[in-house]
């Protein structure tokens, strides 16, 4: 199994060199008396308070990358203080990894209250997925009532099967304007028929096109 060894300080004084250093060594014996592959040794020297961290930007991405699936810490608190604790956590648990500590000679078991708020977390993220796809469906809808027809989009979706959609409808995003859409409805419908696009690129891409029209109307 390949492991992240996280080492952190508070501050950036030179007396935390040695803290730093004493925190990789333990954990790289950690890491060896439990067969891990150490994928990275990363250091920050920041506040647990702060979640704009490089070393913690860098940590997610590795396990968001599937690099490794594990994290090697010294105890929950080099991790995080407070909110920004609860965060990584939850983060690091939503990509299925495990963390180990030396504090618990092992994996890491969390108090009973960590465990209540990451469960709250849990659920208050689930809920909004639902309401996201509330959002969706919603839109979907409205825009079927205001004349957009699926099946047309369904058909190209088969004939560019296995291939993501690039490019953007520009005619139907002035269209379900023209029909007082939102940018965010618009992008919702559009996201429900196969198109990789946000509310900002809707917007965006409406505005140009009032500009390009604005611009092949005016006077010479």
């Amino acid at each position: 199994m390949k492991a992240i060894v996280y080492c952190r300080v508070s501050t950036t004084k030179e007396t935390q060199e040695t803290s730093l250093a004493r925190q990789e060594e333990e954990l790289l014996k950690l890491a060896k008396d439990y067969g891990f592959q150490v994928q990275s040794i990363i250091k920050d020297q920041a506040s647990g308070y702060d979640l704009d961290r490089d070393g913690v930007l860098q940590l997610l991405s590795i396990l968001k990358n599937k690099e490794a699936s594990a994290v090697l810490i010294q105890d929950e608190t080099r991790l995080g203080r407070g909110n920004a604790k609860i965060a990584l956590l939850h983060c690091i648990l939503k990509e299925g990894a495990k963390l180990y500590s030396i504090s618990h000679n092992g994996e890491l078991h969390l108090s009973d209250s960590d465990s209540m708020v990451l469960q709250i977390v849990g659920m208050v993220e689930e809920y909004q997925r639902k309401l996201h796809n509330i959002k969706i469906k919603r839109g979907m809808k409205r825009a079927v009532e205001q004349g957009y027809k699926p099946q047309n989009n369904l058909k190209k979706l088969a004939v560019n099967s296995g291939r993501d959609k690039k490019e953007i409808p520009l005619a139907e995003i002035v269209r379900l304007r023209k029909n007082e859409l939102t940018f965010s409805e618009i992008a919702a419908t559009l996201r429900g028929f196969g198109y990789d696009v946000s509310k900002a690129t809707v917007h965006r891409r409406y505005q140009d096109y009032i500009e390009e029209q604005n611009n092949n109307t005016s006077p010479l």
